[in-house]
């Protein structure tokens, strides 16, 4: 109860309330905002940008906690379950197990992070403590149980290498948190603005023939993966010119629909067809036919 008062922060479950039982049974009962349990398996199957934000959001959290009311903040019971979903935004539910204390030394050998298969020894401090011990222990907890299976699959050709960076440096533990959040804040302007699309083909919007005010009706669908929809092809595109190149690497696309929506990141979803039956007036949508079709 303590923590949750003290350590609040946007990807901390947020405290709602609590009632002290009978004194003599020295009961709490907290009450927490809803969450949605964290589903790995759910999470490998979605859109790279979903996971990226899950890692995001982990790496923001860790930030905070190395830098908290309290000082640095050691997650020792580190697992997806100790973290739920509140409206797509990743947060830490389990406190139980967090630490604040710093780990006396002599020597450095007494500054030794072992997992299961790599050991890491830091550095004994002037003050006889294990300098960063803590914020260490989670950065490469976050890149053994989240990073290794939600970063780098199928991340944006534009952004590989900085992905690549980001998981050589949290799986040597050579960057701290706040070169890590650095790393991140720096992919996610890149994807959100687009920047990452500049070695992209000449523009092939010319060879589509724009409708707009419209939508589509009786459409037929193919599915792609990973799709927003399980029923068709829906991705996020930074623009039309982005959706026009996807749509000419799939064999089976003969036209996108924009209809405004955006994703978490401002982007917006495009729905990719292999055909439909006529078009009906949309004014929030746009469809773009190749002229081939």
């Amino acid at each position: 109860l303590v923590l949750l008062q003290r350590l609040q922060h946007p990807n901390v479950i947020k405290l709602m309330g609590h009632c002290a039982g009978e004194a003599e049974t020295g009961r709490v009962t907290i009450i927490l905002e809803q969450g949605a349990p964290l589903q790995m398996i759910q999470l490998l199957q979605s859109p790279w940008e979903d996971r990226f934000r899950v890692c995001l959001d982990l790496v923001r959290l860790l930030h905070f906690l190395s830098h908290s009311p309290l000082g640095s903040v050691a997650l020792l019971d580190f697992q997806p379950r100790q973290f739920v979903t509140v409206s797509g935004s990743l947060k830490l539910t389990d406190l139980d197990d967090a630490s604040v204390a710093e780990t006396p030394c002599q020597t450095h050998a007494d500054c030794r992070l072992q997992f299961p298969h790599r050991n890491f020894t830091l550095g004994c401090s002037s003050r006889g403590v294990c300098e960063g011990l803590g914020e260490k222990r989670n950065i490469y907890n976050a890149y053994r149980y989240f990073f290794t299976y939600l970063l780098p699959h199928q991340a944006p050709p534009g952004l590989t290498h900085l992905v690549d960076h980001i998981m050589n440096s949290t799986g040597e533990l050579k960057a701290d948190i706040n070169q890590t959040l650095e790393a991140f804040e720096h992919v996610l302007h890149l994807y959100r603005s687009g920047l990452h699309l500049d070695d992209l083909p000449p523009s092939e919007l010319t060879d589509y023939t724009l409708m707009p005010g419209m939508a589509v009706s009786g459409s037929v669908d193919y599915r792609c993966w990973p799709s927003y929809s399980q029923q068709g092809c829906v991705l996020s595109v930074h623009s039309a010119r982005e959706a026009a190149f996807i749509c000419s690497s799939h064999a089976q696309c003969s036209s996108f629909t924009l209809t405004g929506q955006r994703t978490w990141t401002g982007r917006l979803l495009a729905s990719f067809r292999s055909s439909f039956a006529r078009l009906v007036s949309d004014e929030a949508s746009e469809v773009y036919v190749k002229k081939t079709e």
